[in-house]
């Protein structure tokens, strides 16, 4: 049986997602917001928005970030406004399955109320573990670029222990960084210490960073707040990961000259390929199980 995906919007990580997603059997792919690339680049026919036929769609792939709190869809490739209303989306099948990066209260509200099934893939542990790999490596660039010293005996502190934090606080000890990670629970504080790091409670943060070079951020809350910036060392500098607008005071930080950097996307900036690919086979995992059902 055919199966008809409409691809809606994207960065480059599509791209990656579209080759893979093109090795389905029975399978129709419908792109809209790709207009600026020329078709040849992705094999795939380009369509207009207002041509869907979204009853017949099997499947929805969103943007990364889903759509704004408006309905409208990110689309790098296309200079065109593509706008989802709650009227579009009562016209698709209520098998379809709609995917997203990440969701928000228009589009979580939407979905709920008309029983869509919506999947946020980056709320997936799978996901998010892979992900945290370009992220983490991302994050390294951000430090070379930024920094005039090594990150070998930098004294570094991650703050929060989750699927990011864990990864990022590996890859910067297996370069010789002296890690210390902030947490809240008493046991991601056990297994900090067991991983062979130093293990900070959160609300202790501020006690800690006068000896702190790198203060990398991973908690979407506003965590890093002026008593534990007004400790850092002149030369720290502070890299938020946190999904916008992060967890640092950046106006404090900016006063008391420090370097604060919000680097949000680095999967899509600094490794679109993987990252699509990460996207493409969980995607095409829910497909095949669809259909086999």
């Amino acid at each position: 049986m055919n199966q008809s995906i409409a691809v809606i919007g994207g960065d480059a990580r599509y791209l990656e997602l579209l080759r893979q997603l093109q090795t389905l059997t029975d399978t129709t792919i419908f792109l809209v917001g790709f207009d600026n690339l020329e078709q040849g680049f992705t094999g795939l026919q380009q369509t207009d928005f207002s041509d869907l036929e979204p009853e017949k769609l099997d499947a929805v792939i969103l943007p990364i970030t889903g759509t704004d709190r408006e309905g409208y869809v990110d689309a790098a490739f296309s200079d065109q406004k593509i706008k989802l209303t709650k009227k579009w989306f009562e016209t698709l099948n209520t098998s379809v399955l709609i995917f997203t990066g990440i969701t928000n209260d228009y589009l979580t509200a939407i979905t709920d109320d008309l029983d869509l099934s919506l999947i946020p893939l980056f709320s997936r542990d799978d996901v998010a573990i892979y992900n945290s790999i370009p992220t983490a490596e991302g994050t390294i660039m951000m430090v070379i670029e930024h920094t005039d010293y090594t990150i070998h005996s930098s004294r570094v502190i991650v703050v929060g222990f989750g699927r990011v934090g864990n990864t990022v606080a590996n890859k910067f000890s297996a370069l010789g960084a002296k890690v210390s990670v902030c947490a809240r629970s008493i046991k991601d504080l056990a297994r900090i210490t067991e991983m062979g790091l130093t293990a900070l409670p959160l609300d202790d943060l501020d006690k800690y960073t006068d000896e702190c070079d790198l203060l990398i951020n991973t908690i979407p809350a506003q965590v890093v707040q002026k008593d534990a910036i007004q400790q850092l060392p002149p030369h720290a500098l502070i890299i938020d990961l946190a999904s916008k607008p992060g967890g640092t005071d950046f106006k404090f930080a900016e006063q008391r000259g420090i370097k604060a950097i919000l680097a949000r996307s680095l999967p899509g900036i600094v490794a679109p390929k993987t990252s699509g690919k990460i996207l493409a086979d969980v995607i095409k995992q829910f497909l095949v199980n669809e259909r086999g059902a």
